[in-house]
């Protein structure tokens, strides 16, 4: 049996979200081998060849390639896909764009966000927004599952020496293009690599008080700043900012959630986080049934005191 991940990059570099893929890939039980297609990736295959526990590195190279366009690296897994027992993405944007497309030609069954390997033909994922676990075994001759990242620790990205080897690219299909990207630009840490997050909900009632609440106590703690979905769809913060089951899963270090009642949809995107302190002045708020420290305090007061005790 051998694993093949799907490695999420920027043709320059390999992202976090693959070295969580490769740790799961590994608890399958067999070699596994990494796939970076893209347009002069050639840094980006010879870091993936550096990540530990992965012996052999496919190295897909073509201008159709160039922007992950769903439909190409489909097509291009699946050019490649004979030789493997198992196809891992993982659980971002990306990976959710292509897995789907390559169970479908593979006509086999995808397992989403997939959080514990078992053995080799059985995973456990989460149901019903987190409030259960599932204990799914496949049949399929070839599994393509997608990982939910946080379940996984990275594996280490410098220490390996896997072999680079050249493989066809795919032609291109045709069936979309690339028009432009609009790139968010931030001196914070990226909301799911981050090791600290301070998180706010609709109980600071506009954006203006978000911001002036929140961000001291981020710059303080370098750390990156959340929403909960009703914070967003307040407009307080921007959708890249969300935290829950509809937005990013996060498992940072710290997580720090400052007026979120903490419904379902959010415990669901950061319940996994090492240690988590919620600020509300609602006693009976759910978020105090996770949170490891719990302060029932008015969020305009606690913060900025926090922020003069740092």
């Amino acid at each position: 049996m051998t694993a093949l991940v799907i490695a999420e990059h920027d043709n320059a570099h390999i992202k976090g979200a693959t070295l969580n893929t490769v740790t799961a890939a590994a608890a399958t039980g067999g070699e596994v081998h990494v796939l970076v297609a893209g347009h002069n990736a050639a840094a980006a295959a010879a870091a993936a060849a550096q990540i530990v526990g992965v012996t052999k590195v496919l190295h897909a190279d073509s201008a159709a390639l160039a922007d992950g366009l769903a439909e190409n690296v489909a097509a291009q897994v699946i050019a490649v896909a004979s030789g493997y027992s198992h196809l891992l993405f993982p659980a971002t944007a990306s990976g959710k764009n292509v897995a789907p497309r390559v169970a479908a030609l593979l006509d086999v069954a995808q397992l989403s966000d997939v959080t514990k390997v078992i053995s080799a033909d059985t995973f456990e994922r989460p149901i019903y927004a987190g409030n259960a676990i599932a204990t799914v075994q496949s049949g399929d001759a070839t599994k393509v599952l997608t990982v939910r990242t946080t379940g996984f620790d990275p594996a280490a990205a410098t220490g390996g020496s896997a072999a680079v080897e050249t493989v066809a690219a795919a032609a291109d299909s045709g069936k979309s293009s690339f028009v432009g990207r609009e790139v968010t630009k931030s001196d914070r840490p990226e909301l799911t690599a981050a090791k600290i997050i301070v998180s706010g909900g609709r109980a600071l009632g506009s954006n203006d008080k978000f911001m002036e609440v929140l961000t001291p106590l981020a710059d303080k703690l370098g750390a990156a700043l959340g929403a909960s979905r009703a914070a967003v769809d307040a407009g307080y913060a921007p959708n890249d900012w969300q935290v829950g089951q509809t937005g990013k899963i996060v498992a940072p270090q710290l997580y720090i959630a400052a007026g979120i009642s903490g419904a379902i949809q959010h415990l669901a995107g950061m319940k996994d986080s090492k240690v988590i302190v919620a600020i509300n002045k609602d006693p009976e708020a759910p978020i105090f049934s996770v949170a490891d420290y719990g302060l029932e305090a008015d969020l305009f007061t606690a913060v900025p005191e926090l922020v003069a005790a740092l």
